[in-house]
């Protein structure tokens, strides 16, 4: 069913150019965001972690950037056709301080980010230290120090680099965080500890939500967790995995079982929010689900193997990953991009491509696989 309702929201997107595709919603005038704020891990950074540790490498980005963009991809990202789904230009990383520009939003995702608070550095597991609690610390001293620079600022060229104040009421919050909770709890933890743990960090989220709230953030557009077990790098040292450990479509079934739960909960906590917060416009976005059906209907939609990893070289138990170098039987291999990445669905075995992006976003941003079921130009109104 829910296939069938995403071929529909595709077909109602290229023919109605992007309306929505709720009678009822389409009766409400769209919005006019002037700004969008992100938070997140590597599924929405921009240039976060580049920024702050080593730079991300080509072929990264080369696909619609023509070079290394920041991004864990071959090109745009899922928040890059939010930006221009809502006509505002691509986010600066509020960590890049070069050639950046504020006015129209900030990025605070990082690669390898979490809800909660890490216990580990990013040099043994690439978890970064920019969790969800310190990016929404970031953005209050963002908030606040923007205005003493706008207010300070002589020249225009200088303030229009800068967000407006007002501005801040108006724009859109995405949230896309949380796969590394996951990731994070297989590997330390049972899975009834990981269950156990759920409930604090899905309240971790709400507290987020609710601080931008109190500083006047009133649209909200929250990703749940995507298919994890789903991922090619599930199976880089697991070529034979035991009878029911995969689902009919290939996936880890415990590590897909718990993403679920984990977005039941997301969900829940998200409805308890619109009471709490009465003048929010919070939308819920199955992420999960579109992403499922893409990976289980690849072939029908003209993708190649969504477990076969695009860029990269992964070959027995030789791994050399996405734009590195490493010998292999004393022959250097160089961790390459496949020849046609708009045919792929993993990137990298951890993100997605350009294409895979794309085909999400069509099918997310237009209201058919969100609570309530409202497309993304239309956010800023309560339901």
């Amino acid at each position: 069913m829910l296939f069938w309702r995403a071929l529909v929201a595709g077909f109602l997107l290229f023919t109605w150019g992007g309306l929505g595709v709720s009678g009822v919603t389409n009766k409400l005038p769209p919005c006019e965001f002037p700004a969008i704020y992100n938070f997140g891990d590597s599924n929405s950074d921009t240039g976060g972690i580049s920024a702050a540790f080593e730079p991300i490498r080509a072929p990264h980005g080369e696909g619609f950037f023509h070079k290394p963009a920041g991004r864990d991809s071959d090109g745009r990202l899922i928040i890059d056709f939010i930006a221009e789904s809502v006509k505002l230009p691509y986010l600066s990383a509020y960590l890049n301080s070069l050639g950046t520009n504020f006015r129209h939003g900030a990025n605070f995702a990082t690669g390898g980010s979490t809800i909660g608070k890490p216990n580990e550095t990013i040099y043994e597991y690439g978890i970064s230290p920019f969790f969800l609690g310190m990016q929404i610390t970031q953005f209050n001293q963002f908030k606040a120090r923007t205005k003493e620079l706008y207010d300070e600022a002589k020249i225009a060229s200088d303030r229009d680099k800068l967000p407006r104040q007002e501005d801040f009421a108006k724009a859109l919050y995405t949230f896309d965080i949380g796969q590394n909770d996951l990731s994070v709890g297989f590997r330390k933890m049972s899975f009834d500890q990981l269950r156990a743990a759920i409930p604090d960090i899905v309240n971790q989220l709400a507290s987020a939500v609710q601080n931008i709230y109190q500083q006047g953030g009133r649209a909200f557009w929250i990703h749940n967790t995507g298919p994890i077990g789903c991922l090619p790098t599930n199976f880089f040292y697991n070529h034979n995995p035991p009878p029911g450990f995969l689902d009919e479509h290939g996936c880890v079934k415990d590590q897909n079982n718990m993403a679920v739960e984990f977005n039941r909960q997301l969900k829940e906590r998200v409805i308890k929010l619109r009471t709490e917060l009465p003048e929010a416009a919070i939308t819920y976005v199955d992420v999960y689900g579109t992403k499922y059906e893409l990976i289980s209907n690849a072939k029908t939609l003209g993708y190649a193997d969504p477990f076969k990893v695009c860029c990269g070289y992964h070959e027995n138990y030789d791994h050399v990953w996405c734009g590195n170098k490493a010998t292999i039987n004393n022959t250097e291999v160089y961790g390459a991009s496949c020849k046609d990445p708009s045919k792929s669905i993993s990137w990298d075995g951890v993100h997605y491509t350009q294409a895979a992006n794309q085909w999400v976003a069509n099918h997310t941003l237009y209201g058919s696989l969100t609570d309530p079921p409202i497309p993304i130009t239309q956010a800023c109104h309560r339901q």
